[in-house]
């Protein structure tokens, strides 16, 4: 699993844009073909999230993801409004906050650097989590790290081992893992120990939120709140005989679990990734800076930098995640499988017609779409920013810095319809892609505005383009680790340097 961020579009160049692996058990349809992919996508009743696969990921009840057919359709229903302005309006706030305390932090550890870019922005991306699903705020260097009463582990640990130990809970239910009268190994028993420890935090910030909405003292600006009031609404209108369904309780946890999953880990990886690459890149920092200079002007206090009016202007600083995601996205493939009841299927590929048996998997080459040449040019390998920005000044797209007006006439470059989909395509992408898009380039932004980051050297010294080589040699040993991409050794590798910036 996973040989597809290795392989690139390699295999496709041999073997086009759709092949069939061919297997005694069962037959693996793979693509890389935009106008397959995209009907794979839209086709949702014909092309079903593989049950045996996702499944094992309602560790805490069904949810968004993991579910099929009218039953994706009620949680989708319930789930899908959560993400709104008002929440992206707390993402904006709580990310810049976040990322301010976080940049002043680095800064102070000097030449002495860092090694923990990876964690950091993992904890950074919870507290902004917390924030929006759950109406909770921290400051970085506490928050979810601090052990709360009556727990023996912190929300950010219990989390962190459910999700490094997703393979393990797909083996064993929790309720095995749980059980006190079992002897079982010390890392099993960690395992059961994280999963009841985060069950009960859901569980008391579930319980805490009813008792604010029943007192009408609830902030509705939080996912948590938005779930409960719609599953709430959804039952009332079942009572009166509407066919209407509202959440259960579990399925508010899975879902709640689900955003901490695909909120939070992909979000933070993303951000390491992209932090580390402008540390190899440190043009692409000016590149940046110039057009938070131009946006911002003077204003360097964070509480003033209003959502509605500074975001939509950063192109440059979402230019950064989506050519991040391109070619280090969370996930490198999307699993698919053909109904189990439905009549052969067809797709087109190429102008041609094929038969998709049923039973059959289907596997979106993601990692091979985003990287073929035939689409993003010769260079599609080389992560180059700027091929998301178009001017209306300049045809190749690079604004000068002395040319503060044109940035206004930058926008962003739309990919060609199935040949980019981070947040997959169709009726189940990520609702929270708009959350994750914000989030983003708040905290760039911040950190961008008054400092700079570079690799430390190596012991004897580096010149420039030798760290450079350094550092991506070890982004490219990143590998599947659970069930995202993932930094060898969490990133520890990459020693990062912040300084304050000097404005000449």
């Amino acid at each position: 699993m996973g040989w597809q961020f290795d392989d690139k579009y390699a295999v496709h160049q041999k073997l086009g844009g759709a092949f069939i692996l061919v297997t005694p058990s069962v037959n693996e349809l793979i693509l890389a073909d935009p106008e397959a992919i995209t009907q794979v996508q839209a086709r949702r009743k014909d092309f079903v999230k593989p049950p045996l696969m996702y499944e094992q990921m309602n560790i805490f009840g069904p949810n968004v993801n993991t579910t099929n057919g009218e039953e994706w359709q009620r949680h989708r229903k319930i789930t899908a409004p959560s993400f709104n302005e008002r929440i992206s309006s707390v993402v904006w706030s709580e990310a810049l906050q976040q990322s301010q305390e976080l940049v002043q932090i680095w800064v102070r550890k000097g030449l002495k650097g860092t090694c923990t870019t990876v964690p950091d922005t993992a904890t950074l991306a919870l507290h902004v989590l917390t924030c929006a699903a759950f109406g909770m705020q921290y400051s970085f260097s506490e928050g979810v790290q601090r052990l709360q009463v009556n727990h023996s582990m912190t929300y950010r640990d219990s989390l962190a081992m459910i999700l490094n130990s997703i393979i393990v809970l797909a083996i064993f239910p929790k309720s095995f893992l749980q059980a006190s009268v079992i002897p079982l190994p010390r890392k099993l028993r960690a395992i059961g120990d994280a999963t009841r420890e985060f069950a009960a935090y859901m569980e008391e910030m579930l319980t805490a939120e009813r008792r604010l909405i029943s007192s009408g003292r609830s902030d509705t600006r939080n996912l948590m709140n938005a779930l409960i009031r719609a599953s709430d609404e959804a039952k009332a209108a079942e009572a009166k005989g509407k066919t209407v369904s509202g959440l259960t309780d579990e399925e508010i946890f899975g879902n709640l679990f689900m955003y901490n999953l695909a909120g939070h880990e992909t979000t933070a990886n993303t951000l390491a990734y992209a932090i580390i690459l402008l540390a190899a890149h440190p043009e692409y920092q000016e590149w940046i800076a110039a057009e938070i200079d131009a946006v911002l002007t003077d204003n360097s206090n964070i509480e003033t930098w209003k959502y509605g009016e500074v975001f939509p202007k950063l192109n440059r600083c979402l230019a950064i995640m989506l050519e991040t995601l391109r070619i280090y996205g969370p996930t490198p493939f999307i699993p698919r499988i053909t109904s189990s009841t439905a009549t052969t299927n067809t797709l087109s590929v190429q102008s041609r017609t094929f038969p998709i048996p049923p039973n059959t998997n289907v596997t979106i080459n993601v990692q091979a779409l985003h990287t073929n040449p035939h689409v993003w040019g010769p260079d599609a390998l080389t992560w180059r920013p700027e091929r998301w920005i178009q001017s209306g000044l300049r045809p190749e797209g690079k604004a000068s810095q002395d040319e503060p007006n044109s940035f206004a006439s930058e926008s962003l470059v739309e990919a060609p319809k199935g040949t980019y989909i981070p947040w997959a395509d169709g009726p189940r992408n990520c609702p929270g892609q708009k959350f994750a898009r914000v989030e983003f380039v708040a905290v760039i932004a911040t950190l961008f505005r008054n400092a700079r980051v570079r690799s430390s050297e190596k012991p004897g010294g580096e010149t420039p383009n030798a760290a450079k080589k350094r550092i991506l040699a070890i982004l490219e040993q990143s590998s599947i680790q659970a069930i995202t991409l993932q930094m060898p050794d969490g990133g520890r590798g990459v020693n990062l340097v912040w300084e304050g910036r000097h404005k000449s």
